[in-house]
């Protein structure tokens, strides 16, 4: 998630660079404490650079680089809470997904039901719960899931870059839009 971040914070200044720069205020935003209570992501939450009135979305990127335990096709992300707050979002990642990237979006743990409750365990939550869509991309877990096995050799490159794209064109169609997305849905704190 952060070589992605990272990676996405380049190509809008490149392209910013190029005359060719959002029509939005992008904000790559690193932030740590997940495992600790999503610490990072509530500070930034009650001290926000910017009104949280004002952020559109939250695009959250983690684990997107291995291939979970329920998967066999490695072409695939799962996303979570897409259509929880906007329908919008959701109908906006699945059109840039089928127009330029091809990926499976799989969505078996944005049900309301999933017993994992991935919605409400990761940086992304703290944004939904202040009525801001959300989109949390993720492979899932595996073998190594927070170990001293998970190690750089079991990434796969190739497949961290094509989520990235997909992230990067979703940010890119919400910066450029005439209008905001529309939250539809209110959220069930």
């Amino acid at each position: 998630g952060t070589v992605a971040a990272m990676e996405i914070a380049e190509a809008f200044m490149l392209a910013k660079k190029a005359g060719h720069g959002p029509r939005r205020s992008v904000l790559i935003m690193p932030v740590s404490g997940e495992e600790k209570g999503l610490l990072g992501s509530k500070y930034y939450t009650k001290n926000p650079i910017y009104p949280l009135e004002n952020t559109v979305a939250n695009l959250n990127i983690d684990m997107i680089g291995r291939i979970g335990d329920f998967k066999d096709n490695p072409n695939y992300v799962y996303l979570i809470g897409a259509d929880r707050l906007s329908q919008e979002l959701h109908d906006i990642s699945e059109q840039v997904n089928k127009k330029h990237i091809g990926l499976e979006l799989d969505y078996t743990f944005n049900e309301e039901d999933d017993p994992n409750r991935y919605y409400y365990r990761s940086d992304h939550y703290n944004f939904a719960k202040n009525n801001i869509p959300v989109i949390f991309y993720f492979n899932g877990i595996h073998e190594d899931y927070h170990k001293v096995t998970d190690t750089v050799e079991k990434i796969d490159f190739q497949k961290i870059e094509t989520i990235t794209r997909l992230v990067f064109l979703t940010a890119w169609e919400l910066a450029n839009r005439d209008e905001r997305i529309i939250v539809d849905k209110a959220s069930k704190e």
